[in-house]
């Protein structure tokens, strides 16, 4: 590792062994931090960013040193910012793209830090809880309240895609599409779950 630094490299690109990596994590150096490269263009290259040959050394910086990198046009997103939502989607479909660069930023930090989000969705309100990949269903419903971690039964879950085409719980419900997931059951980005519990 020291020899890694001594020659000017990040320390997230050293390979270290999983015992290595949790001592070097309690060093807090600078240079393990997760990294995003932004790569600013002109608004009318943006539709085709990935043929400009300052894009690519930006993205092959952010690939050797294990970095997430973006495309943005700060005027665009100027140009965005005061839009209503449908207008905003509008305007970037005439562009040719399919997400702002906030949303591509906040696409890439969720993937940077390995998380994901589910989806709990009632009467009166719908709601997004971030946890880490990997999080099983109680350590997921623990996020809502201890509770429901403590006195966990099973997770009832619909993939959002799936909400999304049918329309309603009782239509994915009607068609059986609803699962009932136990203890072991590894949560996945977008599921909408109801989680059963007794305390």
């Amino acid at each position: 590792m020291y020899k890694h630094l001594e020659a000017g490299k990040p320390a997230r690109t050293c390979d270290l062994s999983d015992e290595e990596r949790e001592i070097v994590n309690g060093w807090f150096l600078l240079t393990m931090k997760p990294v995003i490269y932004a790569a600013n263009i002109a608004e009318d290259a943006i539709a085709d960013s990935d043929s400009s040959p300052m894009v690519q050394a930006v993205k092959k910086i952010a690939a050797d040193e294990k970095a997430e990198c973006i495309t943005i046009s700060a005027a665009i997103e100027e140009e965005i910012a005061g839009m209503e939502a449908d207008e905003r989607q509008m305007f970037l479909d005439e562009l040719g793209i399919k997400q702002s660069g906030l949303d591509s930023l906040i696409t890439a930090c969720y993937h940077l830090l390995g998380l994901i989000s589910f989806l709990t969705a009632g009467a009166d309100e719908c709601r997004a809880w971030t946890i880490r990949r990997g999080t099983k269903a109680p350590q997921a419903a623990g996020k809502i309240h201890t509770d429901f971690e403590r006195g966990f039964i099973r997770a009832e879950i619909v993939p959002f895609e799936t909400l999304k085409e049918l329309g309603s719980m009782n239509a994915c419900r009607e068609k059986g599409l609803i699962r009932s997931e136990g203890k072991d059951y590894v949560m996945q980005d977008g599921d909408i779950t109801l989680f059963r519990f007794n305390v």
